[in-house]
């Protein structure tokens, strides 16, 4: 699954916790993406990682063996320290998917079938409404909200593919919506699938994003901490030290592990201190 992509990323890679994370810079980003939606065959699944996601990875092996198998973009400052302690320069972009997806949309001039899943109906309805203003050549399809049966999604996969799809858009928060989005939808519900996130409620301006100036300075991360401490504190006063914590463990362990594996002819495993960390 995902041939494409993770030949992409063999060719573009840098790995953080041995997950391979493309370092295309904006406009070889979107050249390539776009090529990939025009596919006759295939699938690829994008999805947009932070240091948050990154931690995910330690103590989530399933998250961390669908992000092996999909096309991962670098999102926030977190990634890019990381990325200078791991390899010696940041990444050439931060592809996050609040501002990277309109800009993908915008990019791409051949109409697409775009659909969305994900949200509260009012948040999805008023997204949609807003990309039908922002890209009006293409067409957005609400194929759900987010309050479906996650279990048995048996209807909303059928509407899915009733709705013949080019671009399949799953806002659902991670690790859920890369999760759901492996096990259900199909090479031949669309050829590319972008999981984003609370991207639904930055467009349809639920939640406000920072001014530009904050942007440019890489500090959205304060401004949403400022907005709702008490459900981010932790990811962000903790888990970013926590995060960088590992990431300098990775790097001093990097011929330890690579030895290993060749001995072992096995998958890398996590450092011993990160196994029990997990737990």
């Amino acid at each position: 699954m995902n041939l494409i992509a993770n030949f992409a990323v063999l060719a573009s890679r840098r790995t953080i916790f041995d997950v391979p994370v493309c370092d295309l810079g904006w406009d070889d980003a979107l050249v390539f993406i776009n090529e990939l939606a025009s596919l006759p065959v295939g699938q690829t699944v994008i999805s947009f990682v932070n240091a948050h996601n990154m931690l995910m990875t330690l103590r989530d092996g399933e998250y961390r063996d669908i992000l092996l198998q999909n096309l991962v973009l670098p999102d926030g400052i977190g990634m890019n320290i990381a990325s200078q302690i791991a390899h010696g320069a940041p990444f050439p972009a931060n592809l996050n998917g609040t501002d990277f997806v309109p800009a993908f949309l915008t990019y791409m001039e051949n109409p697409r079938r775009v659909g969305l899943i994900g949200g509260r109906r009012e948040v999805v309805e008023k997204a949609a409404a807003n990309l039908r203003k922002h890209a009006p050549w293409h067409e957005f399809v609400v194929v759900s909200d987010g309050y479906f049966d996650k279990e048995n999604p048996a209807e909303l996969i059928d509407e899915v593919g009733r709705q013949k799809l080019d671009i399949l858009i799953i806002g659902m928060g991670t690790p859920l919506q890369e999760k759901w989005a492996h096990h259900h939808i199909r090479a031949d519900h669309a050829r590319l699938v972008l999981t984003v996130g609370a991207l639904f409620d930055f467009i349809s301006e639920a939640v406000p994003r920072a001014p530009e100036t904050v942007r440019v300075m890489r500090l959205e991360w304060a401004y949403r901490l400022l907005q709702e401490p008490a459900r981010l504190w932790r990811r962000y006063v903790l888990g970013i030290p926590v995060f960088l914590f590992y990431v300098m463990q990775y790097r001093f362990n990097r011929r330890e592990r690579i030895l290993s594996q060749v001995g072992s002819n096995v998958p890398l495993p996590l450092p011993q201190e990160q196994n029990e960390a997990a737990h």
